[in-house]
């Protein structure tokens, strides 16, 4: 269930909210994964943040798509050598 909301976010472009460790959270999803140890998490950019936070499956509750409000990746543009 988590993964069909996560996906949908994602292909949407929407942004996210959750509850992660009894704090509001709200990310820019971006990719969905296993960590090392085989743990399910989902990557995402945290609001007013620049950084990709990594948040385990298992800690995510009462999951919200804002589906009102939009983002654009943030993809690093490197020169093109000759």
């Amino acid at each position: 269930m988590k993964s069909n909301i996560f996906s949908h976010a994602i292909e949407g472009r929407n942004k996210v909210t959750f509850l992660y460790d009894f704090h509001n959270i709200t990310i820019e999803p971006y990719y969905i994964s296993y960590d090392k140890n085989g743990k399910k998490v989902i990557y995402g950019k945290k609001e007013r943040s620049r950084e990709i936070a990594k948040f385990e499956y298992e800690k995510i509750l009462n999951i919200k798509i804002q589906k009102h409000t939009r983002f654009s990746p943030i993809i690093p543009i490197l020169p093109i050598l000759n």
